[in-house]
């Protein structure tokens, strides 16, 4: 998709961080854009901030969790804007523990959001852009968790792992429709995913208090010394102009995917040897 003036772009966790930065970028594209968001009043403050930016921008309340949720933004969006061409599935949050002591609650969670959001907006706005035929994209928000396992054991890895197979399997699934996939694996970024339990539903039952001294305080301040969302979000236009599958921010962090492949392939050829 090399043209997106005029386009409409729909992107969960639209209300800050990485989405909000998504919205803006499509925004300044000429694109008409709907943020959708679980927290209300970061989504008003969200859609408020780009109305200088481009006068089609929407909002809309939606729980990624949750396939009505979803499915009833998508149709807030086909009545504001008619087709829509871009699908941001991106809503994250972020959880896990030591390996013995994560709760099953803690799992729903993160795997709720994490995997079964991607899957629910790709189940939602898919039939749609093949049926208007005016060709689209879809961006899965992953992590360079999903690529290394240097978080080790968690929910969090599991489920972005979990994204970046899933986006594989789109996109060749519909290379030959026309339609765009793309997996985004960004590093350290400046959002406010150390606070993902704000959003944290009842039905998942409260969040434990985080550790001050265990890795959740550590990552929590890598990510606010981390990249600026602007940032990526200008790499994420740059792959839907371009039809990239794979799209990094930080390739610093190539060593860590090159000592993973190195030990599969070790594998391969021990294999191959005996």
């Amino acid at each position: 998709m090399r043209e997106l003036a005029g386009k409409t772009a729909f992107v969960t966790g639209g209300a800050s961080g990485i989405g909000l930065a998504l919205g803006r970028a499509f925004a300044e594209a000429g694109m008409k854009v709907v943020l959708a968001d679980i927290e209300t009043d970061a989504l008003s403050a969200a859609v408020k901030s780009l109305h200088n930016v481009g006068p089609d921008v929407r909002g809309v309340v939606c729980d990624v969790t949750d396939p009505g949720s979803v499915e009833r933004a998508a149709d807030a969006s086909y009545e504001a804007f008619g087709q829509v061409h871009v699908v941001c599935n991106n809503a994250g949050v972020a959880g896990g523990g030591d390996i013995d002591d994560i709760p099953l609650d803690d799992w729903r969670w993160v795997l709720d959001v994490n995997l079964m959001g991607v899957l629910h907006g790709i189940r939602t706005f898919l039939p749609h852009i093949r049926a208007h035929g005016e060709g689209g994209h879809v961006v899965n928000t992953a992590s360079m968790a999903g690529m290394v396992s240097g978080l080790g054991f968690g929910p969090y890895s599991a489920s972005k792992f979990a994204v970046v197979a899933m986006s594989e399997g789109l996109a060749m699934h519909l290379r030959p429709l026309g339609i765009g996939v793309s997996v985004l694996s960004p590093g350290w970024v400046r959002t406010r995913i150390s606070e993902s339990a704000r959003n944290r539903s009842e039905r998942y039952g409260p969040a434990r208090p985080p550790d001050p001294t265990g890795p959740a305080s550590v990552v929590a301040e890598l990510v606010q010394s981390g990249l600026d969302p602007s940032v990526v979000a200008e790499r994420v236009l740059t792959a839907i102009r371009e039809d990239q599958l794979y799209v990094f921010t930080h390739p610093e962090m190539r060593v860590a995917a090159e000592e993973r492949f190195a030990a599969i392939l070790a594998a391969m050829d021990k294999a191959a040897a005996s």
